[in-house]
């Protein structure tokens, strides 16, 4: 029998609060099949077990809060037989019969935000009940009333605006208070990078075309496995993390931050880190994502250029031991060959947790995305 338990977000999350089970009882599961949606401050996230097998049991309530680590369900491992008689396989969450289920608590809430009446809506949940994922599909279908402003379907309340900067302000302070900074920065030259990239879209129709962020995003994870020291996280010592999922900083419309994670970033073409990149974003400012992709970064990118700043120094998110950060890209006047010459220039910085390395290894860290950048077709 196989515990599945509330993971961890983050070291910003303590507590979620479990909105509605989209599995039930007896239903075969998969790895990376989602289980339940659970809100938290950083929004409704779809919680993915790992485990292969037959759902046994749910232990929990839906709209209960439920602290890291608590056990949520039980999962039946493949092949293993059913516990005998007084088995609660066939039973629905403990303390919900299922004929008392018509729509999830979560699916209400939508559905009276989006002013749906949840008897025009076919249930596909446990015994017919109406899910989010009903009254979503139900809200595509029709106009939106004259009038009337509703949020955007799935959305959470307005307070997880005020949460999400309460976890990011936790998470900073944790980060200040627990890890010896250092700082390195650097200057590129992106010339070449550029050259290459404009020539490539040239090509290409406009929704096709890549953004000079994917170049970046690929150099660094080129850089991590020359410099794997960099890819980790801290434990009471350094544990070397053979994945590499780049968390990106997402800033979000109402303010605050949220760093979901690429995952095996490294394997990636450009084509696909760039869609990958896209659907991420959107998604994370429509706070509705994966707990695997807040949960499994490995080494962070944040990047401000497009806000017109010239390098940005960021802080670590534990328990990563480095994060990179690039600024905007700009004209400069820098010696080449002796002369003065106006290349477009970027500054490359890199904050890391001084228990896990030192200078000398952040130096060719910085050293190997130059590098990379020189030589834009290779990535």
């Amino acid at each position: 029998m196989i515990d599945f338990r509330m993971p961890s977000l983050g070291a910003d999350m303590e507590t979620g609060t479990l909105r509605e089970w989209r599995k039930k009882v007896g239903d075969p599961l998969k790895r990376g099949d989602i289980i339940a949606d659970v809100e938290t401050q950083k929004g409704l996230i779809e919680i993915e077990v790992f485990d292969e097998g037959t759902l046994h049991e749910l232990l929990l309530k839906e709209d209960a809060k439920v602290p890291v680590g608590t056990v949520m369900a039980r999962i039946l491992s493949p092949g293993e037989p059913p516990p005998g008689p007084g088995s609660r396989l066939a039973a629905p969450a403990q303390g919900v019969p299922a004929h008392a289920i018509k729509a999830s608590p979560l699916a209400r809430r939508i559905a009276e935000e989006q002013g749906i009446d949840l008897a025009t809506v076919r249930g596909t949940g446990p015994e017919g009940a109406v899910t989010m994922k009903d009254v979503e599909r139900a809200a595509a279908g029709r106009a939106i009333p004259a009038g009337s402003a509703p949020r955007p379907t799935g959305s959470v309340p307005t307070s997880a605006d005020e949460g999400m900067r309460q976890a990011v302000a936790a998470a900073m302070a944790r980060s200040n208070r627990e890890i010896p900074h250092y700082h390195l920065e650097t200057a590129i030259d992106l010339s070449r990078a550029l050259a290459w990239l404009s020539e490539l879209n040239a090509k290409r129709a406009v929704k096709d075309r890549l953004l000079p962020v994917v170049l970046l995003i690929k150099a660094v994870t080129r850089a991590l496995r020359e410099v794997p020291e960099l890819n980790a996280a801290w434990d009471r010592g350094p544990i070397r993390k053979e994945a590499i999922h780049v968390g990106f900083v997402v800033s979000l419309r109402t303010g605050g931050i949220v760093v979901p994670a690429i995952h095996d970033a490294d394997k990636k073409g450009l084509d696909e880190l760039m869609s990958v990149l896209s659907d991420l974003i959107i998604r994370a400012r429509s706070l509705r994502l994966r707990s695997s992709e807040l949960s499994d970064g490995t080494f962070t990118i944040t990047s401000l250029g497009d806000q017109g700043a010239e390098a940005v120094h960021g802080v670590i998110y534990p328990p990563q031991v480095a994060l990179a950060g690039f600024g905007a890209i700009g004209d400069r006047p820098v010696a080449i060959n002796g002369k003065v010459e106006v290349r477009p220039m970027i500054t490359a910085t890199l904050a890391a947790d001084h228990r896990a390395t030192d200078g000398i290894t952040g130096s060719r860290f910085l050293q190997a995305v130059k590098a990379h950048l020189q030589h834009p077709e290779a990535l």
